[in-house]
């Protein structure tokens, strides 16, 4: 039997999920400090003593994580499926192990996905700001608002989809689309032949109608999608990104929207956040007139997901402490 230990556990974020009752393997012991918000220079003294730390998407760069910071510190759990808010080389220069929960959001960001699609296939945003404006006793109709390259909007059955990424979120997305009559295709890896029935990735954007952005943000993928590609897209396609920021170069999408390269976007995140219009284009005054939906990276939120938050935690606070962390999760 291991010896008993007493863990220092800290949580940085619970407003994005309250904590599970946590528990810890008997015979072990643990103190459990809650914060429901941390910011960047309340880091340092929070997690001082901490042996284990509960997070989201607070930044714990190289600095805040040195051996003179947090000298306890040995794990970290985070309580989403991104960890690019870690600095993972410096986690893994001193030891510190680092989890993250993946799938937890799949149904969620996958039926988020395709509100955002409706959305912007249907030209919503368009047409409420034309019929704020007061636009259709001037106009007699507000029909155009929907069209698309000059034509009324497609349907399910007539859209080919090609999705950018082929993960948990993927596949859902894929289920859903397909069971809407949608063709849905999966698009092979940017500068990567082809293979298990996937479409080259040039070749993609030029067959696509809609165009669904699921990948993860890593050096391969920043910028996935920016000018020379949008410029190689159907005039009537719409292109949905609930991946991460930076996979999309936000200018060269404004600019595809303005100059009826594409027919509509909608977007859940974004390069820098939180956003706002002095740091995205797509939030700025010159996208007020385009096909664009935007929603402040809320596809994850549901029921479901904090469930499975609460309990994705337990399981890799239970995986540290008894040495057999799921693999699948591991990311230093």
């Amino acid at each position: 039997m291991a010896s008993p230990r007493h863990f220092n556990i800290v949580a940085l974020e619970t407003f994005f999920c309250p904590l599970p009752p946590l528990t810890v393997p008997s015979p072990h012991t643990f103190t459990l400090t809650e914060y429901t918000r941390t910011a960047a220079h309340e880091t340092a003294e929070r997690i001082r003593d901490a042996d284990i730390i509960i997070t989201t998407t607070l930044r714990l760069d190289a600095s805040v994580l040195s051996s003179t910071t947090c000298p306890n510190l040995k794990f970290i759990a985070v309580m989403a499926s991104g960890t690019d808010s870690i600095d993972l080389d410096a986690c893994k220069e001193r030891g510190i192990r680092v989890v993250n929960s993946p799938e937890c959001n799949v149904t969620a960001v996958a039926e988020h996905a395709l509100g955002l699609y409706f959305a912007a296939r249907r030209s919503i945003v368009p047409s409420m700001r034309h019929l704020g404006a007061g636009q259709w006793p001037q106009r007699g109709t507000l029909m155009t608002t929907t069209y698309a390259a000059g034509k009324p909007p497609r349907g399910c059955g007539s859209e080919t989809a090609v999705i950018y990424g082929h993960g948990a979120v993927g596949r859902a997305v894929q289920a859903l689309f397909e069971a809407l009559g949608m063709t849905v295709l999966i698009a092979a890896r940017k500068g990567t032949p082809p293979t298990d029935g996937r479409v080259a990735f040039e070749e993609s954007l030029k067959v696509a109608t809609v165009m669904v952005v699921c990948c993860p943000r890593t050096p391969e993928t920043l910028n996935l999608l920016s000018g020379p590609e949008l410029a190689l897209v159907r005039d009537d396609a719409v292109l949905v990104n609930v991946a991460r920021g930076g996979i999309v170069d936000e200018s060269a999408l404004l600019k595809a929207l303005q100059e009826n390269q594409l027919a509509g976007a909608a977007v859940d995140v974004f390069a820098t956040e939180p956003a706002s219009p002095e740091t995205s284009p797509l939030l700025g005054p010159e996208a007020a007139h385009v096909n664009l939906v935007t929603t402040p990276h809320t596809a994850w939120i549901g029921m479901d997901t904090a469930t499975n938050y609460r309990r994705v935690l337990q399981e890799n606070i239970d995986g540290f402490i008894m040495d057999r962390l799921e693999k699948n999760r591991v990311k230093a």
